[in-house]
């Protein structure tokens, strides 16, 4: 089993909103994400999406976005981005999911030897920057959030399996530097972090070792459009 991550697909089937006004990277893009997809992925791999999957508004306008991918080999887990407004109530996003498909909201989900788990986040603290009484009101709700998929990711382990997490927003800032989430992820021994929400103006690493963790940044822009392979 191989594990495979991309994020922020912006799809919009229904909710047309062409993304090549944002830059040349993301010409025909959904088309080299397949093509790559096809290539790479077989039926027993796992396929992890951090969010920002479709442009929907409401829940019945996904679904001829998720019909374009499930026919694509390989379990595909999500999570939710920030814009992801069709995404409601979990039980009511895993009722209309293709056989296949798998989301994660604050618990976590076993397969084989690995162990994901998974929240939305927010934005990061930053030195020097005050945040807004309300920013700061939805970070530490998020904080929390990331314990409690945490708690259920390590309920889920029998022996050495490995714990990955799935993260939209960022898990530091720019400079990269130890915080509360980090510190989290570390105490609960994840192994592998899967994130999105940057595009063009990038100033992380797109892979990072950090205090024993790996981090991989997995905008579909950055990462040329194609899936990274993580275990």
């Amino acid at each position: 089993m191989k594990v495979f991550a991309i994020s922020d697909l912006h799809l919009s089937v229904n909710n047309p909103k062409p993304m090549d006004i944002f830059g040349p990277t993301w010409e025909g893009y959904v088309d080299k994400i397949f093509a790559d997809w096809k290539e790479k992925v077989s039926d027993d791999d796992l396929v992890l999406m951090a969010g920002d999957f479709s442009w929907a508004m409401r829940l019945d306008e996904t679904k001829a976005d998720f019909d374009m991918l499930k026919d694509l080999a390989g379990k595909k887990i999500i999570i939710r981005g920030n814009h992801d407004y069709w995404w409601k109530s979990i039980s009511s996003v895993r009722n209309i999911l293709p056989t296949g498909f798998y989301a994660i909201q604050n618990d976590a989900l076993k397969f084989g030897e690995y162990i994901i788990c998974g929240t939305r986040l927010w934005n990061l603290p930053d030195v020097g920057k005050v945040m807004t009484e309300e920013n700061e009101k939805i970070y530490k709700r998020e904080l929390i959030r990331l314990e409690l998929t945490l708690q259920n990711a390590v309920k889920l382990k029998t022996g050495d399996e490995k714990i990955i997490c799935m993260l939209h927003y960022p898990p530091y800032t720019f400079k990269e530097e130890d915080n509360e989430v980090t510190a989290l992820l570390e105490k609960y021994g994840v192994s592998k972090v899967v994130y999105g929400h940057i595009h063009a103006y990038c100033r992380q690493n797109l892979v990072l070792n950090k205090n024993g963790i790996d981090y991989y940044l997995t905008s579909c822009d950055l990462v040329g459009n194609k899936l990274i392979e993580i275990c």
